[in-house]
């Protein structure tokens, strides 16, 4: 990681606070991105289950249709 001072003259205890802080937000976030998603389903598939099975074509698959 490098870190650029555009203005001002800081210290190096304040760089090191700085860069500190930084790393401990990038070593967050990824571990946020490498957690495990839950065993249950998505939000997505839960909305779905309230849709109709497909279609089926065939001989005789229509007979029973009602809407």
């Amino acid at each position: 990681m490098n870190v650029r001072v555009l203005r001002g003259s800081p210290t190096p205890e304040e760089i090191a606070a700085v860069t500190a802080v930084l790393t401990a937000a990038v070593v967050e976030e990824a571990a946020r991105a490498d957690a495990v998603p839950s065993d249950g389903p998505s939000a997505w598939q839960r909305s779905q289950r309230i849709l109709r099975s497909p279609l089926q074509a065939g001989a005789g698959r229509w007979r029973n249709f009602s809407a």
